[in-house]
């Protein structure tokens, strides 16, 4: 009888700490919203894709209408079976998935993607690539693209294109007025280094965590704010804890979807043909669509009075002049070259700065 009690209050511990995840602390999200309109039993080629988020979110969503494409386009020979809302894991676990085949296809986050592939960290690097506009640029830039999305070629991942999630700033909460203020929160970010060693230059409080932990490391009070973007946070409810958020728009929040290398060349010619043109053709609408979506996001969360807040001028430019630092520390990460690049840049950080029009 008292071991019976026992574990009855530790399961109702486990409970009230958020640990014990079920039917008591919520059920696992559906998607029968997003069924295929076409019976997948029949393909001859399958890939299990993952992402973290919620497919309301353009920028995953992508991935439901790169599966329906590619079904269309391939005569049903290939299935994109998507996996979103972390059904597999968190972003660093299924990168290692990814790598050892376990699953053929990724959703990632710029911001995790840097663990396998530094390269990707160019475009978390503090107002470089910082808006809509740079971003378009820097898809058209051909050679210096291609570049970037050969990232993870030597680990045996390649990447076709991106889809985004909007500009990064700080939901919180309590306001951030001034950088005061933001040195008093506990900002989660991503597990990626460019994102750590950014937060220690500006002297605030980063926490690494994966996204799956977030909701409950909010209500706990574990982060008191995230560094994330204005759709994701009202899509994902975060601003049902964190009611204020402020722009800062240092880098725009990217899924670059990457795949395993080995599984991508095991297609027949022909269909890896297609498969690039599908990924790159639905990205290409998709990033159109995310300019929109978070017009719309920021409008619906005004008006369910989350508060928008926007930095002095002189606290944006000594959060770019501090960011320069982060610049040059990661930079020999981002110009090391690999074995397999095509494209040889002397200094690929460079060449993209002069691209886009950076300026310190």
């Amino acid at each position: 009888m008292k071991v019976e009690k026992l574990a009855i209050v530790v399961t109702v511990c486990l409970i009230s700490l958020g640990l014990l995840v079920g039917p008591a602390a919520g059920q696992a999200p559906s998607l029968d919203k997003w069924k295929p309109a076409f019976d997948p039993s029949g393909a001859k080629y399958k890939c299990v894709v993952s992402n973290v988020s919620h497919p309301v979110l353009k920028g995953v969503y992508a991935g439901f209408a790169i599966r329906d494409e590619l079904w269309k386009r391939t005569n049903g020979q290939i299935y994109l079976d998507f996996k979103p809302f972390s059904m597999l894991g968190g972003e660093v676990e299924v990168l290692n998935q990814l790598q050892m085949g376990a699953i053929q296809g990724m959703g990632c986050s710029s911001v995790a993607a840097t663990n396998l592939g530094p390269r990707f960290g160019l475009v978390n690097l503090p107002f470089l690539i910082d808006s809509f506009d740079k971003l378009d640029k820097f898809v058209g830039s051909g050679k210096l693209f291609e570049h970037f999305m050969m990232a993870m070629d030597h680990q045996g991942i390649i990447g076709l294109d991106i889809t985004g999630y909007g500009n990064y700033g700080w939901a919180t909460i309590n306001p951030v007025r001034n950088l005061e203020d933001a040195k008093k929160v506990k900002f989660r970010t991503a597990e990626a280094a460019v994102n750590q060693l950014l937060y220690q230059e500006w002297g605030f409080n980063p926490v690494a965590m994966p996204w799956p932990d977030v909701p409950i490391a909010l209500k706990q009070g574990v982060i008191t704010g995230l560094d994330h973007t204005p759709s994701v946070c009202n899509i994902t409810k975060k601003f049902e804890d964190a009611k204020y958020f402020t722009y800062v728009n240092y880098a725009q929040g990217l899924f670059l979807w990457i795949f395993n290398k080995a599984w991508f060349n095991s297609l027949p010619a022909d269909l890896q043909k297609t498969f690039r043109e599908v990924v790159r053709d639905v990205c290409a609408k998709i990033r159109n669509e995310t300019v929109e979506q978070e017009f719309e996001q920021i409008e619906l969360a005004k008006k369910a009075g989350i508060e928008f807040i926007t930095l002095p001028e002189a606290d944006i430019a000594t959060l770019r002049k501090k960011g320069n630092a982060v610049h040059d520390k990661y930079a020999p990460e981002i110009n090391k070259l690999s074995p397999g690049d095509t494209y040889r840049p002397a200094n690929f950080l460079e060449e993209v700065k002069g691209y886009v029009g950076y300026k310190p």
